[in-house]
């Protein structure tokens, strides 16, 4: 492996797989050609650059790896075919990043940086790249407009990339703008994606391997993926596929499906699925497919599910015991709000019911004088004649 002195040696270039030296001049015999050599060696200076500091360079790779550099080197030599700056600081890449056009790259390993931002015509002096790993960055922004229109970009790795789900709307509305017609290879594993929007892949023409594996998915919604050889949705949050996605994949006999890992509940909605799953050879790890919920059925094949294991109770009754305990709190809420009431105008009611005991007690007596009166046959006499 070449270090930075190898590619600046004066006596030495490499150039087509060749080395080629500076014949030694006979002094017994006329220079002829000494001009025409010159010339030669002014050109082969200009078409090489040194190898830049705290990078290793050899037969047109170049490795700037944790180096803690905040921008890509710019003194890369024009026979670069493959760069690897990765594990260092580079916030953001821009079209400062690649002054020099540089025809021969064409895999370009960016990963670990903590990349944020990917501005417009950052690798528009790629021309040729075919290649490119931004995985393990924290993308922000990425520009519709990073790439030239003609661009040769074949392999896009994204992997753990999106970090904040208030940016990935974003990010991924890089898709539907930017002009990758050669794509064929997309890596959005280890994501925190949740729900892809619609017709997020409606540009890319020639994608045939999609790897969304690990990346929080709930659901696909019909529509959002297009005509693939691969797809990859192995650890997410599947609990069920709609019935639309399965017709969706049974239209594309040649599509090869990972699912394990997701939380299948078996209850009677998932009928359509374990049918698509017992009569599809497409899904290539289906008998590695388990039961998650209920209880009772967890860890069990999903192949191996009867129709007469599929039941709904169990989740009416954890809606219903939900419902309980929603009321219970609505009741104990309005329980508190009326103690409070009660305790903050407790002299207003403690008044109410002294005046209320009064009134009680003056008609009690009342009663109780009319009762001895009628009782007693003298007063009721006197009575009598005091009436008349």
């Amino acid at each position: 492996m070449r270090e930075r002195g190898d590619f600046c040696d004066s006596s030495v270039w490499k150039k087509g797989g060749f080395v080629w030296k500076p014949a030694a001049r006979d002094p017994g015999r006329p220079h002829k050609s000494g001009m025409t050599s010159l010339l030669l060696l002014l050109m082969l200076a200009l078409s090489c650059r040194c190898c830049p500091d705290k990078c290793m360079c050899s037969l047109g790779t170049v490795k700037c790896q944790n180096q803690d550099l905040d921008a890509i080197p710019h003194a890369l030599p024009a026979t670069t075919k493959s760069l690897f700056v990765t594990g260092n600081n580079i916030f953001q890449i821009s079209k400062a990043s690649f002054p020099t056009r540089l025809e021969n790259l064409t895999d370009l390993y960016l990963s670990g940086n903590g990349m944020e931002h990917v501005d417009a015509g950052a690798f528009k002096n790629l021309p040729n790249l075919a290649l490119l790993d931004l995985s393990n960055n924290r993308m922000k922004n990425f520009s519709d407009q990073a790439f030239h229109d003609d661009n040769k970009l074949k392999f896009l790795n994204l992997s753990s990339s999106f970090h904040s789900h208030s940016f990935t709307d974003t990010v991924l509305d890089f898709f539907l703008h930017a002009k990758l017609l050669q794509l064929t290879s997309l890596d959005l594993s280890n994501n925190n994606l949740i729900v892809l929007p619609d017709n997020i892949f409606k540009g890319l023409s020639s994608l045939g391997t999609l790897n969304l594996r690990n990346s929080s998915l709930i659901t696909i919604q019909n529509g959002t993926l297009p005509l693939l050889h691969d797809l990859d949705l192995r650890d997410n949050d599947l609990k069920d596929l709609p019935p639309t996605m399965m017709a969706e994949f049974s239209l594309n006999p040649s599509l090869h499906i990972q699912l394990v890992g997701n939380p299948w509940r078996c209850n009677c909605f998932i009928d359509d699925l374990l049918v698509w799953l017992k009569n599809s050879t497409q899904v290539t790890d289906s008998h590695n497919l388990t039961c998650a919920d209920p209880e009772a059925m967890k860890h069990q094949p999903l192949l191996q599910v009867q129709p007469s294991q599929l039941k709904c109770s169990s989740d009416m009754e954890g809606v219903l015991e939900t419902s309980y305990v929603f009321l219970g709190l609505v009741l104990a809420l309005i329980g508190v709000i009326f103690l409070l009431v009660i305790y903050l105008n407790r002299k207003g009611i403690k008044r109410w019911m002294y005046n209320i005991r009064d009134a009680c007690r003056d008609h009690l007596e009342g009663y109780h004088y009319r009762y001895e009166i009628n009782s007693d046959p003298r007063l009721a006499n006197l009575s009598i004649n005091s009436d008349v």
